[in-house]
């Protein structure tokens, strides 16, 4: 049978062949291709000559070329566009993976070969990149267990395949729960509250399922709009326990045993490598550091935001028991949320809408990057595409190609919810020739209707700026090694760019320039503006402390896997301190953190908060220069080119000068 993904893309800039890959190709791909990688694997382990920083270092970095392009495809169509065969494939190839993995890491050859290299790096006159590869691979060897003994390491290869088996499972059991339910509703008066364009939605997918009347699902989308204008209490509880459930209801889908196996078989990896736990095993590698380290950090941010988030509650309690609630409960919050905004800013999500053209945003954020970086975009009919509904662009500095960008709006049955940015293939730079990377963007708005257009909440514009942020990240990577480039930095650096770019959206200058209503063009009235700008921190400190409660419950799993018993018990009494709502016994979050437990962010929720500092701080530069600075913009370029080649403090202090201060994110949160 041939095979496209065993041959050279014969497309445009060498881009995946959409429209020639079948689910079958899949299997014999990844076979083969590890076989081969395999081979020069060897190759490099077993070269008789001595070793040298090119022809071990710099071999490695650049072996598997074709394997992880075949990946990158494969599991971002697990991600956007899969479906039984897919997520059954990946059952199959996901072990393989990590047997291959481990077959390198606990190759003795190849690491004595990397060890000698690595003693002997003063003699190689090394340039900066070179030797943050050769630390970087040296320790990502020793992190994988090739020092341990035989009986070890095969132990760390059987818990590595068990790992990538069950995390998958708990991914494919969190899809298969969203997807499940779904809430038909007859009467439209049972919808209280719902704006026309929600209820406009959800005619449309009742239709798509053959329906009359109206059908809510667990998709953001659709869930989010209702939770927050749906008058029927009963109904949003009802919605709130289906989508709190979600892999909780000692069903075939139910990830309570997975979590309790996950965090067992991670502090078992640890321990093998000599750590105390899974999270000193990956803070070694952080900017944190030390579990103790995220702790306080975690810890100084709640006490100074619990006030403020206890008096933000209260001011809710108020509007609920007006309405008779004497307890509030936690799906009331989003209603009352919106109700106090509306009191506050006198702007409602329904109201803005029209003046955030899903369009319109993205040149925006284009006319960003071409203001700031002096990128171009240009949108190609040339580039095959997984789904219809993906748009292609070439990005372009000084008519040079400098990458290409897969936009993925709108929800599907096959892809998961929330919002993302991933690559199909890195940038790096081989035989004089600067290979330049494929970026996807991928969310999950609102579809357009029969009449209008795609139109976002504020929420979801910002939403869009922070995977564009992301993206941003790879788009301007500059880097000799793939391995180094774009988003490889550490874990608590990664989310710099993404949550940077968000600062944008509440700049009245910059609002102004796309702000403007589908149909009539007008600019977003001034004190709409304004408004926006000032609702900036609404509820800012029970938005932190909700961040918070996921970033210690991921410690706590991650620290204490022993103490993992009961899910629900572990995780009421972990987050107590943040919890502002009463628990209800028939739900858990934990279930469903794919983050965590699917993710990478695996004893890492906490960078959110942590890259917050370093983008509060960051914007604050620019705002104390101007928020277009070019001389400033030029700066931060290369803090995103350098990908990893640098250690991520170094490359702060160099754009800002001095280390990231709390203070800065203190101040703008907290005034």
């Amino acid at each position: 049978m041939q095979n496209p993904l065993l041959e050279t893309f014969q497309t445009k800039h060498q881009s995946a062949p959409f429209n020639d890959i079948k689910e079958e190709h899949f299997l014999p791909a990844f076979r083969e291709l590890i076989k081969i990688s395999e081979q020069e694997i060897n190759n490099i382990a077993e070269n008789r000559n001595e070793p040298t920083f090119e022809n071990v270092i710099e071999a490695l970095a650049f072996s598997g070329e074709k394997l992880d392009v075949v990946s990158g495809i494969f599991f971002n169509l697990n991600s956007a566009e899969t479906n039984d065969e897919i997520q059954k494939i990946a059952q199959e190839v996901s072990p393989l993976l990590a047997e291959y993995s481990a077959k390198i890491s606990q190759n003795s050859k190849l690491f004595e070969r990397i060890k000698k290299v690595y003693d002997e790096k003063e003699m190689y006159k090394l340039n900066e990149e070179q030797e943050m590869l050769l630390t970087e691979t040296y320790k990502g060897f020793v992190r994988s267990g090739a020092l341990l003994n035989n009986a070890d390491k095969e132990k760390f290869k059987d818990i590595s395949i068990q790992l990538s088996k069950k995390t998958l499972q708990y991914g494919q059991n969190v899809l298969a729960e969203t997807n499940s339910y779904f809430r038909h509703i007859t009467d439209a008066g049972e919808l209280a509250g719902i704006p026309e364009p929600i209820m406009d939605q959800y005619r449309e997918e009742a239709k798509t399922r053959n329906l009359e009347g109206f059908v809510v699902t667990l998709q953001y989308p659709s869930y989010l709009p209702f939770m927050t204008y749906a008058e029927n209490r009963d109904l949003r509880k009802e919605l709130a326990l289906a989508n709190g459930k979600k892999s909780f209801s000692n069903n075939e889908f139910d990830n309570q045993n997975l979590i309790r196996e996950i965090v067992s078989l991670k502090q078992e990896k640890a321990q093998l490598l000599g750590y105390k736990n899974f999270a000193d095993y990956v803070l070694e590698e952080r900017m944190a550091k030390t579990p103790d380290q995220v702790t306080a950090f975690l810890h100084e941010l709640l006490e100074k935001a619990k006030p403020y988030a206890e008096k933000e509650i209260a001011e809710l309690k108020v509007l609920a028991k007006a309405d008779g609630i004497e307890t509030m409960e936690s799906y009331d919050h989003n209603f009352y949320a919106e109700k106090l905004r509306k009191q506050k800013f006198d702007i409602d999500d329904e109201e803005l809408k029209p003046y955030f053209q899903l369009e319109k945003v993205q040149e925006a954020v284009f006319g960003l990057a071409k203001q700031l970086f002096d990128l171009h975009f240009l949108e190609t009919h040339e580039i095959q595409k997984y789904h219809e509904e993906v748009k292609t662009y070439e990005i372009f500095e000084n008519g040079t190609f400098k990458a290409l960008l897969y936009v993925d709006y709108f929800p599907r049955k096959g892809k998961r919810a929330g919002a993302w940015m991933t690559s199909f293939k890195s940038q790096y730079k081989k035989n004089g020739l600067n290979f330049r990377p494929h970026i996807s963007v991928v969310c999950n708005f609102s579809k357009p209707g029969a009449d209008t257009p795609s139109l976002l909440t504020f929420q979801e514009v910002t939403t869009l700026f922070h995977e564009f942020g992301h993206a941003l990240h790879g788009v301007l990577a500059d880097t000799t090694y793939p391995n180094l480039s774009g988003t490889s930095v550490k874990w608590d650096f990664v989310e710099l760019p993404s949550q940077f770019l968000e600062n944008f959206c509440y700049e009245p200058e910059f609002l102004k320039t796309f702000a403007k209503h589908y149909k009539t063009g007008e600019i977003l009235p001034d004190d709409k503006i304004q408004k926006i700008s000032a609702s900036k921190n609404f509820l800012e400190g029970y938005q932190t402390l909700r961040q918070l409660g996921f970033g210690l419950l991921d410690m706590a799993y991650h620290s204490n896997a022993d103490k993992v018993g009961d899910i629900k018990t572990f995780e009421v009494e972990e987050t107590k301190a943040t919890n502002l709502y009463p628990s209800n016994p028939e739900t858990a979050m934990s279930t469903s953190f794919s983050h965590i437990f699917q993710g990478g962010y695996s004893a890492g929720y906490y960078s959110y908060k942590w890259a917050e500092v370093l983008d509060a701080d960051a914007f604050q530069y620019f705002k104390e220069n101007g928020i277009f600075n070019p001389e400033i913009a030029a700066k931060y370029k290369v803090l995103l080119a350098a990908g990893g080649t640098k250690d991520p403090m170094e490359l702060y202090k160099n754009f800002r000068g001095s280390e990231p201060k709390v203070e800065s994110l203190l101040k703008r949160a907290f005034g």
